[in-house]
């Protein structure tokens, strides 16, 4: 049998669960899916999960893993458990370290889906060899990493870093949390669209008027800023604006070294990250001297939340 340190990585999304064999060069060596969105039932989803871990290294060979290392949405490092995700079927506090532990006797560590990300940045990625490091990772929502001292940071209930969640503007638009102002209702992927129709209002005759809110997208609203159009245009400087502000408060309680963006949303490039960086550098606090580079993240895309969650047992 193959004696190589391997872990599994597992990255728990609303609609799809990745699994991935991966090994300490961070290395993705195999990979399973499953349709989370299938699951109602937290016992049969644990069990499907350890089903295809043990073909997983069946398929490969593998006779022994160092451990399980997961991503989720609402996952709490401290209880090893997934609390209350809004986008998953199977509701309350679900025990998956303890499930899966007692099903494959070998150490699991759970956190959320932003913690793996950076985590997974400073192991495999561009913030190797870094101590101290935020992340923002762009998408459906608004999520935040945060190392500092080299340890990822969890706070007193396993929650800290729910970036997406800091108030940018008092009394603004209404968010999923029940907050009003959170930052990802404007930097998200339906905070851009809203954005995008408010200046459209404006401006009825431009061609993106003439796309529906549903078929809408960052992309298509980044595609058309490429091509010259004033309200894409407009749409990103704010959201970059935005964005700024958020990353210079950020540096404020943490001091990194650098700010890792991912996500879709960064797909956008420098329309989106010129403007970003204009407003970080004005609104930075004056202490803080030294270059912070604003980076996307080294990792591959399609890899980065498995070897995220992966990095948590090496």
């Amino acid at each position: 049998m193959n004696n190589q340190r391997v872990t599994i990585g597992i990255d728990i999304g609303g609609t799809n669960t990745d699994i991935g064999l991966v090994n300490t060069e961070g290395k993705v060596i195999a990979r399973k899916n499953l349709q989370t969105a299938q699951y109602f039932n937290a016992q049969v989803y644990v069990d499907d999960i350890v089903k295809n871990i043990n073909e997983i290294m069946h398929e490969n060979n593998i006779s022994h893993i160092v451990g399980i290392g997961i991503g989720a949405p609402c996952g709490n490092f401290w209880e090893g458990t997934i609390d209350d995700a809004a986008n998953l079927n199977f509701r309350g506090k679900t025990p998956l370290k303890n499930m899966l532990e007692m099903q494959l006797h070998v150490p699991v560590v759970v956190t959320n889906d932003a913690n793996a990300a950076v985590y997974g940045e400073m192991i495999y990625g561009g913030a190797k060899g870094m101590k101290n490091v935020v992340m923002f990772t762009l998408g459906t929502g608004v999520g935040g990493g945060i190392i500092i001292d080299g340890k990822l940071l969890y706070g007193s209930d396993g929650f800290a870093g729910e970036l997406g969640h800091t108030i940018l503007i008092p009394f603004g638009r209404k968010c999923t949390c029940g907050n009003c102002g959170c930052l990802e209702t404007y930097v998200s992927i339906r905070g851009i669209i809203q954005t995008c129709i408010e200046l459209l209002e404006q401006d009825t005759e431009n061609e993106l008027a003439k796309i529906s809110r549903e078929q809408l997208t960052p992309k298509i609203i980044a595609e058309a800023a490429c091509r010259g159009n004033e309200v894409a245009i407009e749409t990103y400087g704010k959201t970059g604006e935005w964005l700024g502000i958020a990353l210079a408060n950020a540096v404020v309680f943490s001091s990194p070294e650098a700010i890792f963006l991912t996500g879709g949303i960064v797909n956008a490039g420098e329309i989106l990250l010129q403007p970003t960086r204009k407003y970080f550098a004005k609104h930075k606090l004056f202490l803080y001297k030294n270059d912070i580079p604003i980076l996307r993240s080294q990792l591959n895309e399609n890899e980065a939340a498995i070897l995220g969650a992966a990095a948590l047992q090496f």
